[in-house]
């Protein structure tokens, strides 16, 4: 542990998610904290540069989610300063960020997503409904923690789902909703953690579900054959790697009623609160939470 000399856990931002972020980045810095690790955290401003040159940092923990820390952009200032950080870098982030080219790109690898289509003004909506059909899911593609995301089950909510999703700024998407399980592999290295099985009573697994409702089951084992797992284990890994995701991250994916898989979206900064997916994971796996953070700090490298 003597290589981290200064750790600095970058957290909160102005995303939309910040305030998740804060929660996520306080639980990394108190367990880096409790292994004797010398870290600071900081509460990520606009005036990131000047944060950052204020004490002789060694390595960046970064546990900032949404636009501005998951999206390319800190990762290009950690590269001019030449700090090793955690988790993928400047393209891989920007392309996981972006759900809309993210599906273009497993599209053009063959990798199975539902299908989808840009909504770039109302009467896209109507062409959305006749290509692809109910029910829909329309989304910002800016955005993560489900934030601006609604499930369309007539045409009557079309028009203001696709308000609610413009109203976040960018490109929003409507994508054929998958009816079936939904799942979450997450990657830790070159590992596929234990997959969980999520069952929420809301239409879907919305913001509320993720991070307010107890009543969300988080079920891992997930209830595939281990043979079945092990298969989607390796679509999940090639996924992930498609886009150049490095250190750590979380492929959501479906199984429709066929047991056919369905990639949705990657996370390439999940979350880290008491209600998050990955320390799940790795709880299955044997690995308790403090274990965890010190394996993805020790992922930290420079990436330019």
């Amino acid at each position: 542990m003597s290589n981290f000399k200064n750790v600095a856990v970058l957290m909160g931002g102005w995303s939309a998610e910040r305030e998740v972020s804060l929660n996520s980045g306080n639980a990394v810095y108190k367990a880096l904290c409790r292994q004797g690790i010398n870290a600071t955290a900081v509460d990520v401003g606009r005036n990131i540069c000047e944060q950052l040159k204020e004490a002789e940092f060694s390595h960046v923990f970064n546990i900032m989610h949404g636009r501005g820390g998951e999206d390319g952009q800190v990762q290009g200032v950690l590269d001019i300063l030449q700090l090793p950080y955690t988790g993928t870098g400047v393209l891989g982030s920007a392309l996981a960020m972006d759900k809309f080219r993210c599906k273009q790109l497993w599209r053009g690898m063959g990798l199975p997503t539902p299908d989808f289509m840009e909504l770039k003004h109302e009467a896209d909506c109507d062409e959305a409904l006749m290509r692809l059909g109910l029910p829909l899911m329309i989304k910002p593609v800016l955005e993560g923690s489900s934030i601006g995301i609604s499930k369309v089950n007539n045409s009557d909510e079309m028009l203001a789902a696709w308000k609610k999703a413009k109203n976040c700024g960018g490109v929003v998407m409507a994508e054929k909703f998958i009816q079936g399980k939904e799942y979450t592999a997450a990657i830790l290295g070159e590992q596929v953690l234990p997959m969980i099985r999520l069952e929420t009573e809301n239409d879907f697994y919305d913001y509320q579900a993720k991070y307010v409702s107890n009543d969300t089951q988080y079920i891992c084992p997930c209830g595939l054959s281990d043979s079945v797992e092990i298969e989607l284990a390796k679509l999940m890994f090639q996924a992930y790697k498609a886009l150049m995701c490095e250190g750590w991250g979380r492929v959501d994916f479906m199984l429709d009623e066929k047991n056919q898989p369905w990639l949705i979206e990657i996370n390439t900064v999940p979350g880290m609160t008491d209600h998050s997916l990955v320390p799940m994971a790795a709880k299955h796996a044997g690995m308790s939470f403090e274990e965890l953070v010190f394996n993805i700090l020790q992922g930290a490298s420079l990436h330019d």
